[in-house]
Order: C-alpha cells, then sequence, then structure tokens
C-alpha cells in the first residue's frame, strides 16, 4: 500500500506542477500551493486581473477513468469553502483592493507523455455548496 500510496502522492505533485504551469500561461501569478489549515486543504491559490482563484486539481493516467473533474463533489466544494474563508482571515499577502473569489477546477490526465488540461474556471458557486 505505501508503494500505492507514493505513486499517487507523484501524480498528483506533478499534476499540480502542470496546472500551476498553466495558469500561469493564463496570467495567473500563484499566491500559495498546498495551503494548509487543519484538515482542510486548498491545492493551488491564485491571483489575476479577475482576482482570487482557489482552484483544486484532479489528476488521473488514462483516460479510461471518469474525467478527474468529477471527483469535486459537494463535499469537496465545502471543505474547500471553508479553507478559503480561513485562508482569507489570516491572509496577509494578498494583493491589495478589493478582490472576487473564485472557485476553480483544473482536470489533469497523463497518457504516456501527453498530458491532458482541462480548465473550469468559476466551476461552482459557493452559495451552492
Amino acid at each position: 500500500m505505501e508503494g500505492g500510496r507514493n505513486h499517487r502522492q507523484e501524480l498528483g505533485r506533478r499534476g499540480e506542477d502542470e496546472a500551476c504551469r498553466f495558469l500561469e500561461s493564463q496570467g495567473h501569478t500563484i499566491l500559495e500551493r498546498n495551503w494548509r489549515s487543519g484538515h482542510l486543504e486548498i491545492d493551488i491559490i491564485s491571483y489575476d486581473s479577475a482576482g482570487i482563484h482557489f482552484v483544486e486539481v484532479k489528476t488521473r493516467q488514462m483516460s479510461i477513468q471518469a474525467p478527474p473533474q468529477e471527483n469535486v463533489d459537494t463535499a469537496k466544494q465545502r471543505n474547500i469553502v471553508n479553507a478559503a474563508k480561513r485562508y482569507l482571515r489570516k491572509a496577509d499577502s494578498l494583493p491589495p483592493g478589493n478582490h472576487e473569489y473564485m472557485f476553480d477546477v483544473v482536470g489533469i490526465t497523463f497518457e504516456g507523455e501527453s498530458v491532458q488540461i482541462e480548465w473550469f474556471p468559476q466551476a461552482y458557486i459557493p452559495i451552492y455548496v
């Protein structure tokens, strides 16, 4: 089981690296990676001209599995929203000014040497979770 966990962790880390590069190519500045508060975590917190993005990254190998973004269910969304609230209460490194807050999902699928990236900006609205 330990080998399986290490493989999943490495795959997840690779996916987050790809997601960061992708978001930066879209004009985002990465503020945080793997931000934690207690048992809650946000994979990526980024900033662009539209505001602050709380990004969940889901990574898979092979497309025969369900698309990675389908694993961001209501419970996961609720946890991310709660983590975002904690982050905003504690954050001292936010860019100045008023900001919109968005909850995005990035799905990463590795197939051999190719990488498929699907970005779902504003994937869900916190009022509905």
